[in-house]
């Protein structure tokens, strides 16, 4: 049965979840939305991206009217460590967005009409220009700025250009946190773009549209480095608040809502990530499958874990205007069910976010009701696990 997709305003999306309240916290939210999700083939980083991700845009409605006019912040997929590789092969290829999706979706959504696009990215590491973590990297930053007109970048790991962090409030009062502070890029723009990597993580069994979001908070305030009572002036260390809470953000920000719930990264990490699509609605996801690696996102595997880092190339790109369908979809690519929760793969030890962004009204997750374009699941299937 094919579906219609539902295209919200972030305003729309907003007041409806706040109408859901604390019944949406509680797994009773209205019905969650579903929306037509595109799957194309591209084996290689070449031209061929471009041509993917236009015939993807069209699939699933177009994107004229969600960013014509409007200042758009496409979030990339840059997690330190910064300087480190997985086999010698660049992180672009393993676990970042490549600059080619990049480049493709800046060229695309100029193309469209946007007024202004930021290219965004944190760092736990540094504060320098995210132009400067690109060229680290081993990338030219000069493509994915001169791809349209009007294209800037700027790391959000800290307080940046901003007089100000800015504070977003969770809609329904939050999961873990009931507000968050931002950098001001992600309050300033009407639409964001979320590119992620087709990856898996140990503490949130995914790794694609919406675990892309958690490197939105800065550092300064949700990272090793924050201080007690304000933001540090630079980021510098892990998120270990957010995965272990061992602590509370600083006086000036939001704490969380019971300090006395698990403090389990697999409890927390997924929740927060729900709280976070709550407070700062994601309205185009677009995830990099062309060539990705197995396991983990970062560059080495617990040995307790028990498996090896697997450099794949899947050769696919997916593309929705809903999260949470896109990142089911592409989970089902993967060869993982969207609908297996804690204690089954790729979920061994954590909950599942799509089934916390489900309950609270965000997206649905089963791929047999949403509406894929392009190419089918069974044709672009790549079994991250035998």
């Amino acid at each position: 049965m094919r579906t219609r997709p539902l295209r919200w305003t972030r305003r729309e999306w907003l007041s409806a979840a706040a109408a859901a309240g604390t019944l949406g916290l509680a797994g009773k939210a209205r019905a969650a939305p579903s929306s037509t999700v595109a799957v194309a083939r591209c084996p290689f980083y070449d031209s061929g991206v471009m041509a993917a991700m236009q015939k993807m845009f069209d699939q699933i409605g177009g994107i004229g009217k969600l960013v014509s006019g409007k200042t758009v912040a496409v979030k990339i997929g840059m997690a330190s460590p910064i300087r480190e590789r997985t086999d010698f092969r660049p992180a672009w290829c393993t676990r970042w967005s490549h600059p080619a999706v990049i480049g493709a979706a800046v060229h695309l959504i100029g193309q469209a009409g946007a007024r202004r696009i930021r290219i965004l990215e944190g760092s736990s590491e540094d504060d320098h220009p995210l132009e400067e973590n690109m060229l680290i990297g081993g990338w030219d930053p000069a493509g994915p700025l001169t791809a349209a007109r009007n294209v800037e970048m700027e790391n959000t790991g800290f307080l940046g250009a901003g007089k100000n962090y800015a504070r977003l409030h969770v809609a329904g009062g939050g999961l873990i946190y009931p507000a968050f502070d931002f950098n001001h890029s992600y309050k300033d723009c009407d639409v964001l773009v979320s590119i992620g990597k087709l990856k898996e993580h140990p503490n949130t069994g995914i790794s694609l549209s919406i675990k892309n979001m958690l490197w939105a908070l800065p550092g300064t305030i949700y990272g090793d480095s924050a201080g007690f009572e304000t933001p540090a002036l630079r980021p510098f260390g892990e998120f270990t608040m957010l995965y272990k809470g061992f602590r509370q953000p600083p006086e000036a920000s939001p704490a969380e809502k019971d300090p006395a719930s698990p403090r389990e990264p697999g409890y927390r990490v997924p929740r927060i990530l729900v709280d976070i699509l709550r407070a700062r609605p994601v309205d185009l996801a677009i995830i990099d499958g062309v060539e990705t690696q197995t396991a983990v996102e970062s560059t080495a595997v617990e040995a307790a874990a028990g498996r090896k880092i697997h450099l794949i190339n899947p050769g696919i790109l997916v593309a929705g205007r809903n999260a949470v369908c896109t990142d089911a979809v592409a989970m089902a690519v993967m060869g993982f069910d969207p609908l297996a929760d804690r204690g089954k793969p790729p979920f061994e030890s954590c909950e599942s976010v799509l089934r916390l962004a489900e309950e609270a009204g965000i997206g649905i997750r089963d791929a047999s009701k949403i509406e894929v374009a392009g190419v089918g699941i069974r044709e672009a299937l790549f079994r991250f696990r035998n």
